[in-house]
């Protein structure tokens, strides 16, 4: 089946408007950086990052935007909150989300605009607006002026008297309830550096359209795929198409790709929404100390992606469950995907990251990967996915159990042949999903070889521990306090993020 894609704006399922080899254009709309990046700004991210790597799997050159909003009445607010500079507070928010995006392989994204890098684009877009008779100025404000648009509401299916939030203006300003900002008038308590010149006097641009500025300047009139939370659908997404096919008179997008959000329920099995007013907002930086970046991400992409994303039950006051059920589970699924990897290097003695990425000349693999991209085919099935991922990697435990993979005096060759096949289409289809698997690597203080050479050392300690308890008669009192120490130990090294594994070949570690 040709690769189809569900579209907002049509409401049914498309063909993917470009071939193999062609270039697609895609924007995503990005975070307003008041605030470090919550799991929820992770969403998007993940979702498109992984759209990119199937398309380019396919044969399709990529160009993928994601805007920094750097100017915003939140960031504005924000920034008074702290007494800091708007943009010391936007650049220290970008970075952080920049990290965030590092630590969940989110690495497609071609290039980050900034809104206050282009200014003088909007400005021209609103200027072509006015002079179209799409638009008006308005005591130094500029308004889009939505009677002017027959389509506009095509995107949400809603006309102009459905808008929930037009209400009658208190400054006698726009001439519809609905119209909305353009450009705004500075305040006299704004700080200068939000302040930008224009030939309505000072001010700054309203949030639709900067980014339908930024896609034009990066991508062109018209782009492949537009992607962004469910909630942005309107009104942001809204009057940025009515905005820019009036300013350009072409279609903006072909595809409109909205995910779904995040969900969770309360102790009490409520559903809630993530607020900052209930205090259950979770940080990224807060739920990788618990869990690795490869975790987080596989669990964003166990759901297909138009659908909610349900957390797990949470009760974000227990100190004791710092994370929801939902990322619990996936930390509990990535550790396997962890183990197994680690099993290919004892099997096949080289790395799992460095084991060829191929296709299956087997016909068991060979089926699996058309599986896969079946899945992927059909609107980027993710969830399809990851399930045939743990498939693969079920029956590649089962052959190496089966054929004794890890003493080479008993496994066939064969049996390996096909064990290192399966293994190359779990790195394509890793690959793919952006899921690294694999030992990380570790950067402490001391640098590596010292942390390796502590971790030896007690490993060694632990191991004589375990060689003592064993060897002591049962009804010795110190046969479980010896076995009690190693317990510990495993426990304090657990608190520290690092897994140990006990093997009839001796003691693994890892982070993670």
């Amino acid at each position: 089946m040709p690769l189809q894609v569900y579209s907002t704006l049509t409401r049914k399922k498309e063909p993917f408007p470009r071939r193999p080899g062609e270039t697609v254009a895609m924007y995503v709309c990005g975070p307003t950086v008041y605030k470090p990046a919550h799991i929820g700004h992770m969403v998007g991210p993940v979702i498109f990052d992984t759209v990119k790597r199937y398309l380019a799997h396919l044969g399709y050159k990529v160009t993928w935007v994601v805007n920094i909003t750097d100017v915003d009445d939140k960031l504005i607010a924000r920034a008074r909150e702290l007494d800091v500079a708007v943009h010391d507070l936007a650049e220290a928010m970008t970075k952080d989300y920049m990290g965030c995006l590092a630590l969940l392989n989110v690495t497609g994204i071609d290039h980050f605009p900034k809104a206050t890098e282009h200014i003088s684009g909007m400005v021209t877009m609103i200027e072509a607006l006015i002079a179209k008779g799409h638009a008006y100025a308005s005591g130094g404000d500029v308004y889009f002026d939505v009677t002017r648009d027959d389509d506009y509401g095509k995107l949400c299916n809603r006309g102009i008297e459905d808008d929930p939030e037009a209400r009658p203006d208190a400054t006698g300003k726009k001439r519809n309830p609905g119209d909305f900002a353009l450009w705004k008038a500075a305040k006299p308590d704004e700080p200068p550096e939000v302040q930008f010149n224009s030939p309505w006097g000072k001010g700054r641009p309203g949030w639709h359209i900067e980014c339908s500025a930024m896609s034009l300047a990066l991508l062109g009139k018209t782009i492949d795929i537009h992607g962004g939370g469910l909630d942005l659908t309107f009104p942001h997404h809204e009057n940025e198409l009515a905005q820019s096919e009036c300013c350009n008179g072409v279609p903006f997008a072909k595809i409109w790709m909205h995910n779904g959000l995040l969900k969770l329920k309360n102790k009490d099995g409520k559903e809630d929404k993530m607020a900052g007013s209930l205090g259950n907002v979770l940080n990224v930086a807060d739920a990788l100390r618990h869990l690795p970046g490869g975790a987080l991400r596989l669990f964003l992409l166990q759901t297909h992606y138009r659908s909610p994303i349900d957390l797990g039950i949470w009760d974000w006051n227990d100190k004791a469950k710092p994370i929801p059920d939902g990322l619990v589970a996936a930390r509990s699924a990535f550790e396997g995907f962890q183990r197994f990897a680690e099993r290919v290097e004892r099997v096949l003695g080289q790395p799992f990251a460095e084991v060829p990425s191929v296709g299956a000349a087997h016909p068991k693999y060979a089926a699996l990967l058309k599986k896969f991209e079946q899945f992927l085919d059909d609107d980027f099935n993710t969830g399809g996915a990851v399930g045939l991922l743990f498939e693969l990697v079920t029956a590649l435990n089962k052959l190496a159990d089966d054929g004794k993979l890890e003493d080479p005096a008993q496994a066939k060759p064969a049996d390996r042949q096909e064990f290192a096949e399966g293994v190359g289409l779990v790195r394509a289809v890793t690959g793919i999903l952006g899921l690294e698997l694999g030992a990380p690597k570790v950067e402490l203080g001391g640098g590596d070889e010292l942390v390796k050479g502590l971790m030896q050392l007690i490993l060694d300690l632990r191991a004589n521990l375990r060689a003592e308890a064993k060897g002591a008669a049962k009804d010795n009192p110190l046969k479980k306090a010896l076995f009690d120490q190693t317990d510990l130990i495993r426990k304090r090294l657990g608190e520290l993020n690092v897994t140990l594994e006990d093997r009839p070949a001796g003691t693994t570690w890892r982070v993670g």
